[in-house]
């Protein structure tokens, strides 16, 4: 038994200060799609990515953002479909049932908490790497986590935190800022493109695929391209963080499939313009070393100012990265806090700002604590294999609600929807078998407390369940 199922048509339970508020408009949901997705994985991940894959990096952005554009149009259709909070946990809730809900839900707090830490960690080494350029030196034992020799990321604790006190200041604000940051990170990376490509050499790209294309482990480490796409995936989501913001657009049908198709376009063709200049411009061993690649890059090209402003753009921006997957975080947790499978307290909305408050908190201290004292690739493949959970959700929901709902209004289509919904399914299941086994472990556990949690507490106080909320009509 999935559990009962929410009504397509129903806002759910969300009176009692329990309702956010439409104050975003088509703009601000491209800026913030694009503010998720040109981030860490552009910046830090793409020297991950080389490391694991070589040249054939290249390769394996385009892998991950084929998988990423499959499921991008699945997100559209569901969420003009049912333009609720909660992303894929609402649509699977619509679709499949409670139980299924919950298991993505689970995922989808993996997946922004996470994020964001990685983020946080990410832009830690570009402030250090920045502040260091300049001559300063930093005690180490401050600026890294017990993995690498230190205590704690203090700087990646510091500016979770600060996002997290820009969330709770409200929704509107925040996003009017992203905007900015956006058309900051956009620049940079303009910039380093047109510093980078006169420096490109075809040898760097030989051997292309020094590790092959399926995911094999070497030397205890995962290689090859699909190993190397299974993290650089990160890379690419952000236009699910759009669809959580569903409630608070204020024309939904028209602004989320703007927001969630448009930021995908904009940003496929961006990172294969970085990528390709990069490896072009320094051997990929090189580049898979550092933790600000493209500073690297242009410091070695003989260009330590354009250098040290790309860094300075990096310091800038990434926190708009921080500041989107928070937000998507935040609106999962207050769905499912709404809906009664975690304490109905924490989905609070303050009436001054309908901003819900105490989930933002939460999820704030939560991610400063994991940044603090964790490595970016384990906490990036962890993100991913959550992300990767919910993509498969949503296309099955999709095909789910062709079949037991044809005539509900859909105020975008997906085209082909039973090939997209499937090449969605079968990408995201193929990238997470390539993640490490030691990733896929940790992701088992996380899911099988989630599932205590579920039983305990959430199955017994759904609001589906008791009543509180009708259970729509066979």
């Amino acid at each position: 038994m999935l559990g009962p199922r929410k009504a397509i048509a129903s806002p759910g339970a969300s009176g009692g200060g329990h309702a956010l508020k439409k104050t975003l408009s088509w703009p601000h949901l491209i800026a913030l799609g694009v503010g998720a997705i040109v981030g860490t994985g552009i910046y830090t991940l793409t020297g991950v990515g080389a490391e694991r894959a070589g040249p054939a990096v290249i390769l394996a952005f385009a892998v991950a953002g084929a998988v990423c554009a499959c499921a991008a149009l699945a997100y559209a259709e569901m969420a003009t479909m049912i333009p609720q909070a909660g992303s894929a946990y609402t649509f699977s809730y619509t679709a499949m049932g409670e139980s299924i809900a919950w298991i993505v839900g689970w995922s989808l707090v993996l997946e922004y908490s996470l994020a964001c830490s990685t983020v946080a960690v990410g832009w830690s080494g570009y402030l250090v790497g920045w502040i260091q350029s300049a001559g300063i030196t930093l005690p180490h034992a401050l600026l890294v986590g017990p993995h690498a020799g230190g205590i704690i990321n203090l700087p990646a604790v510091l500016v979770a935190l600060a996002v997290m006190g820009l969330l709770i200041a409200g929704t509107r604000e925040s996003a009017t800022l992203n905007i900015i940051l956006v058309i900051i990170k956009l620049v940079a990376l303009a910039i380093f493109v047109a510093m980078a490509f006169p420096a490109f050499k075809a040898a760097n790209f030989h051997p292309f695929m020094p590790y092959g294309f399926s995911s094999t482990e070497i030397l205890g480490e995962k290689r090859g391209v699909m190993a190397a796409a299974a993290i650089v995936f990160f890379a690419f989501y952000g236009f699910d963080a759009v669809a959580t913001s569903a409630e608070e657009a204020k024309n939904p049908g028209r602004d989320l499939t703007i927001g969630i198709v448009g930021s995908m376009v904009v940003c496929t063709g961006i990172y294969m313009l970085v990528a390709i200049a990069a490896v072009g411009a320094m051997s990929y061993v090189t580049l898979g070393n550092s933790p600000e690649p493209l500073a690297l890059v242009l410091r070695t090209l003989g260009q330590p100012m354009a250098a040290h402003l790309i860094a300075l753009a990096a310091v800038i921006a990434l926190p708009s990265v921080i500041l989107v997957m928070m937000y998507g975080q935040s609106r999962v947790f207050f769905v499912m806090a709404r809906d009664g499978l975690l304490p109905r307290a924490l989905a609070y909305v303050s009436p001054r700002t309908g901003a819900p408050t105490r989930i933002t908190a939460i999820t704030g201290v939560t991610v400063a604590l994991v940044a603090g004292f964790f490595r970016l690739d384990e906490i990036a493949e962890m993100a991913n294999a959550g992300t990767l959970i919910a993509f498969v959700s949503v296309g099955a929901s999709m095909m789910i609600l062709r079949r037991r709902a044809p005539d509900v209004a859909r105020l975008f289509r997906c085209p082909a929807p039973y090939v997209v919904g499937t090449a969605t399914i079968l990408g995201c299941l193929y990238l997470l078998v390539s993640l490490g086994y030691a990733t896929i472990e940790r992701f088992v556990i996380w899911n099988a407390i989630g599932l205590a949690v579920y039983l305990l507490y959430g199955r017994r106080n759904s609001l589906l369940r008791t009543g509180a909320v009708p259970a729509p009509a066979e």
